[in-house]
């Protein structure tokens, strides 16, 4: 038997292993974020397949993915050698954008076909049916190529500093910004617009172009590391993007709570529901934007605590 006789795969479906998918890529081509090369998938019901190993687990193990536009099912795992396995994980090297599915290497490549693809090796797959739920992406935005009525531009402050607890109390009622603990009638009027990269937005009423996703949990340091990374590789065509501050994160909150059970616009991401900003408190601690709660608060950036999202001048 071969993989798609051991998995039940129905004669006539299509069914072929992609070698070049990675995971890397699959959120891009699949979920229309940007794409590798330029490469997006539109049809919604072609469905590719990869092997990916998942780093979450300890040890490490392997598995087969289905995949498709706004679909995701992990359909087995494979009894793969430990030690090849594990070599695929250092192989793959470590980054800041702290994702742990790692893509396979070349001698699992020929392990894999030797004992998996075209002649399965009784018991080295097991078949799963663990779905995934993804997030709805679409923004709901007007773009930047719609006719537009100007917008007056509200000028947030771009430096870090440093701040006490009643000092951050003053910038949000002085910057009119909802905090639903400080300042409930509070409200940033802010004119998002998509800029059809499906990567970002950008506030005319701030200034500010926004990453819609961003980074997992994780510390200060961490973060700042992602949004180095996200500078090194020119992320959406632009190398300045920065932490916000207080000011700058808080404008985006909204006293309505979106779909997605946040105080925010539903073109962002629900993955980063607080965020670091890049001020300190004074004693001791970081301040954070939580999306979740609709609030400002502060915490220790030593340990992973908070998420990272991505600003930049426009």
């Amino acid at each position: 038997m071969n993989l798609a006789q051991t998995l039940d795969i129905p004669k006539g479906q299509p069914f072929s292993i992609d070698w070049d998918i990675t995971p890397i890529y699959t959120f891009t081509m699949f979920e229309s974020w940007g794409g590798k090369d330029g490469e997006r998938v539109r049809n919604n019901d072609e469905k590719f397949y990869y092997f990916f190993v998942d780093g979450w687990e300890s040890p490490p193990s392997l598995y087969l993915m289905e995949r498709g536009v706004k679909h995701a099912r992990v359909m087995a795992r494979i009894e793969a050698p430990q030690e090849l396995v594990s070599q695929c994980v250092a192989d793959d090297g470590k980054s800041f954008t702290l994702d742990k599915s790692h893509a396979i290497n070349r001698a699992m490549r020929e392990w894999l076909k030797a004992n998996v693809v075209d002649h399965t090796t009784e018991g080295l797959v097991v078949p799963l049916t663990k779905s995934i739920n993804l997030e709805e992406m679409i923004s709901g935005l007007p773009t930047i190529s719609d006719d537009i009525s100007p917008v007056a531009r509200k000028k947030l402050r771009s430096s870090p500093g440093v701040f006490t607890e009643d000092e951050v109390a003053d910038l949000v009622r002085q910057g009119d910004f909802f905090d639903i603990q400080q300042n409930t009638s509070g409200a940033f009027a802010g004119c998002l617009i998509d800029n059809q990269d499906e990567l970002t937005v950008t506030d005319l009423a701030s200034g500010l172009m926004w990453q819609r996703g961003g980074c997992d949990i994780t510390n200060f340091k961490k973060v700042k590391g992602y949004i180095e990374e996200l500078n090194a590789r020119n992320f959406a065509g632009f190398s300045d993007w920065r932490m916000p501050t207080i000011d700058e994160a808080m404008s985006l909150l909204t006293a309505a709570v979106n779909r997605k059970g946040l105080h925010l616009h539903r073109c962002f991401s629900r993955e980063q529901p607080f965020i670091f900003t890049a001020d300190q408190r004074r004693p001791g601690g970081y301040w954070f934007a939580d999306y979740k709660q609709g609030a400002v608060f502060w915490a220790s950036g030593t340990i992973p605590g908070g998420f990272g999202r991505a600003c930049r001048t426009a």
